[in-house]
């Protein structure tokens, strides 16, 4: 769905006024360079007549029912976070408006990775015009069986080297039994980058597997490769402070070094329940002295972050 974007003025309208309105409050914010990057959050607005849902999503499925930039600004900022990766929402779709105004709204402070419609005719000048609205990649998402046809598949071939000629990252989302998918579109295409999302879940099923690891730590030998250490709500024991995924941390240390990971909430699942965000960015901030020097933590909280999405 395209559509004519919405200027400042109504978007304010929309609900964001009361911390987008505060022109000295939203300038020094984004003027904190020196603070972390949090790597993949998503946002979405309740108010489904500016941003409708994509066919098939219900408003039930939007849990919490509201995550707009001023929340997630509550959660983040108190840990020093100033900068956000935002990750288009799968209820929105191909419509990626709602990230790219706010990411137009907040100057400095926010990139993108969108969603494209890989059976597009014009997949690449819809890459394209994104990348020229702040989005820096492209996320795919293995469902089944689905990523074993990927590399026979136009569109996602098409959106692989779209990405390697524009600078931009591909970034897959993706079950443990996908990498070996992934490993051979990264042997095809050298010169793309791409951004392993939330360790290729590893440790979803509550167990670190020695197998998984080795096949995620093997996509090392690509230089281009990157792999977020995220979504620690979901991953291992999946109870804070977990301190049971610094093993699993330390091996990709090991694998890529640090300058090839970087620290992500996957807000705002990691703020529902009994998860908080503090506990997530402290494991690697605080938590980490035996696994992580001064430097590697800046490596994973701040720097690979800003070399590849800002």
């Amino acid at each position: 769905m395209q559509s004519t974007p919405l200027s400042r003025r109504d978007i304010c309208k929309l609900g964001s006024a009361a911390f987008i309105g505060s022109t000295v409050t939203h300038s020094t914010y984004a003027q904190e360079d020196a603070g972390w990057i949090d790597a993949h959050v998503h946002v979405w607005t309740p108010n489904v007549d500016a941003y409708p849902l994509a066919q098939g999503f219900a408003i039930k499925d939007m849990q919490p029912s509201s995550f707009t930039p001023e929340e997630l600004f509550a959660h983040c900022k108190p840990a020093g976070v100033s900068r956000i990766v935002l990750i288009q929402m799968s209820f929105y779709r191909f419509d990626n408006r709602y990230m790219t105004d706010m990411i137009r709204l907040h100057p400095g402070v926010f990139s993108g990775v969108g969603i494209v419609d890989l059976e597009s005719h014009d997949l690449v000048q819809r890459v394209s015009e994104l990348a020229s609205q702040g989005v820096r990649g492209f996320r795919i998402h293995a469902s089944g069986e689905q990523a074993r046809q990927w590399a026979d598949h136009a569109g996602m071939l098409s959106l692989w080297r779209t990405a390697a000629d524009q600078g931009l990252a591909v970034c897959p989302l993706m079950n443990p039994k996908d990498i070996p998918a992934v490993d051979r579109l990264c042997d095809r295409f050298r010169d793309t980058t791409v951004v392993v999302d939330h360790f290729a879940r590893i440790g979803i099923d509550g167990h670190i597997h020695a197998d998984d690891l080795n096949a995620l730590c093997k996509l090392a030998r690509f230089p281009r490769v990157y792999v977020k250490t995220s979504a620690f709500y979901a991953l291992g024991a999946k109870a804070a402070p977990y301190q049971d995924l610094l093993p699993m941390i330390r091996r990709l240390v090991e694998s890529f070094g640090p300058q090839r990971l970087m620290w992500a909430s996957d807000c705002p699942f990691q703020v529902q329940g009994v998860h908080r965000y503090e506990p997530s960015i402290g494991l690697i901030r605080d938590a980490a002295d035996d696994v992580l020097s001064q430097s590697d933590k800046q490596w994973l909280l701040r720097d690979t972050a800003a070399k590849v999405f800002f």
